[in-house]
This record gives structure tokens, sequence and C-alpha cells, in this order.
């Protein structure tokens, strides 16, 4: 795996993950990927809890993109591991890979860009020096090789 890439959650998709014509619901891909974002930080040193009561600021989402390749199974393990692939002023993008844990089948891809967001004025804000010194270190080259 190529440096700055993490491994950030594990899952196993179940029946109930499937709608009434026998497909991995959309829904279920976005629950996997938003736990994996959670975790992304997490794996950066940073603490979400933390983000407000140090820096002042928390993330917002802006855009999430998700790719679709090829459909999970019931009964499929399933790893995502992501990087922060992009770091703006004022914003993050994190790429995640949902792959096959047994065959290393790419499921789908999920692109989230999140902005650095002051509660207190409603609005984006630029990335206080110190936590935008630890997104550069965590910034991955590519995801050509996750």
């Amino acid at each position: 795996m190529e440096d700055n890439w993490h491994e950030v959650m594990r899952g196993v998709i179940h029946p109930w993950h499937h709608d009434q014509f026998g497909h991995m619901n959309v829904r279920w891909y976005a629950h996997f990927f938003d736990d994996a974002v959670f975790h992304m930080y997490a794996v950066a040193g940073l603490s979400l809890n933390e983000l407000l009561s140090t820096h002042g600021v928390h993330t917002v989402s802006a855009r999430a993109t998700t790719n679709f390749v090829q459909e999970a199974q019931a009964g499929d393990l399933v790893r995502i591991v992501g990087a922060i692939t992009r770091l703006g002023g004022k914003s993050v993008t994190l790429t995640f890979h949902m792959l096959n844990t047994d065959t290393g089948a790419l499921h789908a891809t999920y692109d989230l860009v999140e902005v650095c967001f002051d509660p207190n004025t409603r609005k984006s804000a630029e990335f206080p020096p110190a936590l935008r010194a630890q997104l550069e270190s965590q910034v991955a080259a590519s995801d050509e090789d996750a």
C-alpha cells in the first residue's frame, strides 16, 4: 500500500444490504464510506472531537462522489482503504477504495471534499496552521496503488 494510504474500515456485506432487485443498495455503500471518513481522520492523527475544542473549527461535507465498479454480494468481506489526496486552503479531499478482502477486487471508490468550517461565523475558514501542517504530512502522492 502506498505511503499515507490507510486501512480504515472492514465489514461484511449482509443480505439485508440488498434491495428488492438483489443489488447492494446505494445507501449501504454510503454507510460504509461514511464510517470510514471518521476513521480516516483518526489514522491521520486528528481527533474530530478536538478540532473544535483545540482549533475552533470542524469539517463539513461539501461534495461526495461514489463510483460503482463491481457490485458487492452478500457474504463478501470488504475493506476500505483511504487517503488524503488533496489539501486546499479551506478544503481537503479524502479518497477511499472499497476492496474485496478475499480477491482484492475493487467494488467502489468514494471521493469526499470536506470544508473547514467556523461554527461561530457559519462560514468556511482557512485551516489553522497547526491543523494544516498535520494534514499536509498525510497527503498521499496518488491513489493509483492503493
